[in-house]
């Protein structure tokens, strides 16, 4: 049986399979939001497939995105992870690593968690869209313009309005599975709410 999916998960297995089993699936867990950020800021500038790829090599490296393993990084370890062909090595981009483990622990101490403070900018449930063709999908929003600039005022890097808006689909904050791929109404059905 032929199944229609969104047609940017036909380019690879790794973009397939991770279409099907987690893009758009509604994500209220801290520790895999805050996998999502920091995975969503290194692919800037480099294809999803190249993160995808690399990804369980960043798990290692970066102790499982563990934000309370991750403060306690000195210059020494960022210096031996610039030369650890497990991540992206750009410093800028390890840098932030850690500079966003310490920004998450900031939001955890005002909203009690990064799901509350994330989920809050939807109500805690999923906006749903009904896009046909994926040059229907858009790049940005104005919702994404403002959880990028709330998450600049408390000091992350790399959470620029298009990497925000990617992890909103990344972590079904939206719906933007194509009105004719199988897992649009999966993932709708299989909403739930936060609050």
């Amino acid at each position: 049986m032929n199944i229609e999916r969104c047609s940017w998960a036909n380019t690879s297995e790794y973009e397939m399979k991770y279409h099907d089993n987690e893009w758009g699936v509604p994500t209220y867990d801290d520790k895999v939001l805050f996998e999502f950020l920091i995975l969503e800021g290194q692919q800037a500038g480099l294809s999803w497939q190249t993160i995808l790829k690399r990804r369980e090599g960043m798990r290692e490296a970066y102790y499982n995105f563990d934000p309370e393993r991750l403060i306690t990084l000195t210059d020494v370890d960022i210096e031996k992870l610039l030369k650890d062909n497990r991540i992206i090595k750009n410093r800028l981009k390890v840098n932030s690593v850690v500079n966003n483990a310490k920004c998450y622990f900031k939001v955890i101490e005002e909203y009690g968690s990064l799901s509350n403070f994330l989920w809050s900018f939807v109500d805690g449930k999923p906006v749903v869209n009904h896009y046909k063709t994926i040059s229907e999908v858009p790049a940005s929003t104005q919702l994404s313009d403002q959880i990028s600039k709330e998450l600049k005022k408390i000091g992350f890097k790399f959470v620029g309005s298009t990497i925000i808006y990617a992890f909103m689909q990344a972590v079904g904050m939206v719906n933007d599975h194509l009105i004719s791929c199988f897992r649009h109404s999966e993932v709708w059905s299989n909403k739930r709410l936060l609050f």
